[in-house]
């Protein structure tokens, strides 16, 4: 099979990220597979839109485009998959950079016509130079990271991670877009999850989907010094569980919640024993990592808990989008 074209949709809505956003393109213009285009998508940001605009104007691999659809994450993407020509589209942060060899791991999953999606890793840069003691590798998705208790290699898994993820255009064609509604919206609303429930529309509609992570697609992944904290932490995880309780109203608790009940069952529990032998030991943080997984757990639970009563008194929060727009390559 010949390898297919792919385009790169990064997401950006604030300048504060300036140097982060450009050091993002410049990773996929340094790409061992080149990538066929990048397309910069605005959220709803004039300043930005129009210093981007100016920037890149004479580079034809670049295009900057504003969010067509309401404000947040998963209108965005949606916008940049519309504008795409790519066979396969693939999204990487705003304040990220990829490895020389990440779309070409990402192509050679593709080799498989089965394949609709490939995630890669996502290694956290952390502001402060280390990872806090307290900050458990389990929750390492909290800050946009590949956590403990993913597979290593490259393995078949429900969802893809949408910060490092490519897809097929036919997915998109088969199962729609990013849901809107259930996604961030910058820095207001650390909701999350809106790749979980797309992925799970995608196996429905395409049963023989096969979606694969390949941890040699790595990509670094910066995480500022305010998410460091473990107040960060808390309102994170607490989001997470609003989210995860309009993904399970939208397909079900029993697809919704599949991985994640491994993971509470057996990752975090194994986490909390590491955790305290570590106290034990006398080594740094042990007890703060314990405790912040016990923590973890629990707020989520409480989001989960607030987010499925909502989701009874009200209807659906979001809504899926079909993909309209040019041919592909």
């Amino acid at each position: 099979m010949r390898d297919p074209g792919i385009s790169v949709v990064i997401c950006v809505y604030t300048e504060d990220r300036w140097e982060d956003i450009l050091a993002a393109v410049s990773s996929v213009r340094a790409q061992s597979y080149r990538a066929l285009q990048t397309l910069l998508v605005v959220d709803h940001n004039a300043a930005l839109l129009d210093r981007l605009a100016r920037a890149y104007r004479e580079a034809a691999d670049v295009l900057v485009l504003p969010n067509a659809g309401p404000r947040g994450l998963s209108a965005g993407r949606n916008t940049g998959i519309a504008a795409s020509r790519g066979e396969v589209v693939a999204f990487l942060d705003d304040d990220a950079v990829a490895e020389r060899d990440w779309l070409r791991r990402f192509a050679e999953g593709y080799a498989d016509p089965r394949v609709m999606a490939v995630g890669g890793r996502t290694v956290p840069v952390w502001a402060s130079g280390r990872r806090p003691a307290w900050f458990p590798e389990e929750f390492d998705w909290v800050v946009g990271c590949t956590y403990r208790g993913l597979p290593p290699g490259r393995a078949r898994v429900r969802n893809v991670l949408g910060g490092n993820a490519s897809f097929r255009r036919t997915a998109f064609e088969a199962a729609g877009g990013f849901a809107t509604g259930i996604g961030r919206d910058g820095d207001r609303r650390p909701l999350g999850c809106e790749e979980t429930e797309l992925c799970i529309r995608l196996t429905r509609a395409r049963p023989g989907a096969v979606l694969l992570i390949d941890d040699r697609a790595v990509i670094h992944h910066r995480v500022p010094a305010a998410r460091e904290r473990f107040a960060y932490f808390r309102a994170r995880v607490w989001a997470e569980g609003l989210s995860k309780a309009l993904v399970a109203r939208s397909v079900g608790a029993g697809e919704g919640l599949a991985s994640e009940r491994r993971y509470t069952t057996r990752v975090l529990p194994a986490g909390v024993a590491r955790g305290l032998r570590d106290a034990l030991l006398a080594r740094p943080g042990g007890a703060g990592r314990a405790g912040a997984i016990v923590a973890g757990v629990l707020t989520a639970a409480g989001g989960y808990a607030v987010g499925s009563a909502r989701a009874r008194r009200g209807p659906a929060a979001f809504r899926v989008e079909r993909i309209e727009g040019d041919a592909h390559v």
